[in-house]
């Protein structure tokens, strides 16, 4: 007999990965009704406000996309940084800590899901890489899972998948941001793999790209950040799609009026 307290494992159904929202680790991502700085810079964000207005939810994956500017990386920063202070235990190498450049939008959010918490996961981007990895080469019982290999010794896409290899077995959120930027084509292949069991097993994903490959994921709830707000969509209806579908169509034309302007 099945337990009955085992997380449902996900089954892409109509093009939507499918599970209970009482099973997500994280539904629901809101604003609390009063905030600490109304003024602050980041609610002029049109993402930002209409979470604001409107919440946003969550599937077991969650993509956001956009251009630059558009707050893919306010959102997911905010969210990580709330999520870990939200973790009752303590979960090493989860991911980076706060920087001076971060908002204190994390103040403001109401994060719902499932109770108790699954206090696994990773929260990852690009730019802290370096410092995630030193951190773990510092210590040699760190290193143990790695074949004593440092990670900052290896491709940044290398260490960056070994890392995650490292944790696909704890239950929990997994929070990216923009982790194409030390991916191969085949190597964001691989992760789409990666993360598609970390999800089968019952945890969850929230990814900001500006991959077409990540943004791919069969049956992931896709939000298009824009001049307006947020906005669900599907994957063929995206920019970065149909802009890449356009440069791949005829890149000669394309670059022949881009240089000649």
């Amino acid at each position: 007999m099945k337990d009955p307290s085992a997380p449902h494992h996900s089954q892409a159904r109509g093009g939507t990965l499918q599970r209970s929202p009482t099973d997500l680790a994280l539904s629901r991502v809101s604003v609390r009704p009063t905030v600490e700085d109304p003024s602050a810079w980041h609610w002029k964000l049109p993402a930002v406000a209409q979470l604001r207005d409107e919440g946003m939810a969550l599937g077991p994956v969650t993509v956001l996309v956009g251009e630059n500017g558009t707050g893919k990386s306010t959102l997911v920063e905010a969210i990580a940084e709330g999520w870990r202070r939200s973790l009752t235990a303590q979960v090493k190498h989860w991911g980076p800590l706060p920087s001076g450049e971060d908002t204190p939008l994390w103040r403001d959010l109401a994060l719902s899901g499932a109770r108790p918490r699954p206090q696994g996961g990773v929260w990852l981007r690009g730019e802290a890489m370096h410092g995630v990895f030193a951190g773990i080469d510092s210590d040699a019982f760190e290193l143990r899972p790695f074949d004593g290999v440092p990670l900052n010794r290896r491709s940044h896409g290398e260490g960056f998948l070994t890392l995650l290899e490292s944790r696909t077995t704890e239950r929990g959120l997994w929070i990216l941001d923009e982790p194409e930027s030390a991916l191969s084509f085949r190597s964001s292949l691989r992760l789409l793999a990666l993360l598609n069991g970390v999800v089968s097993a019952g945890s969850q994903v929230l990814l900001a790209t500006h991959s077409p490959v990540l943004a791919a994921f069969p049956g992931a709830t896709v939000y298009e950040l824009h001049g307006s707000g947020f906005t669900q969509r599907g994957w063929a209806e995206l920019d970065l799609v149909q802009d890449w579908q356009v440069f791949f169509d005829d890149p000669t034309r394309l670059l022949h009026h881009l240089l000649d302007d």
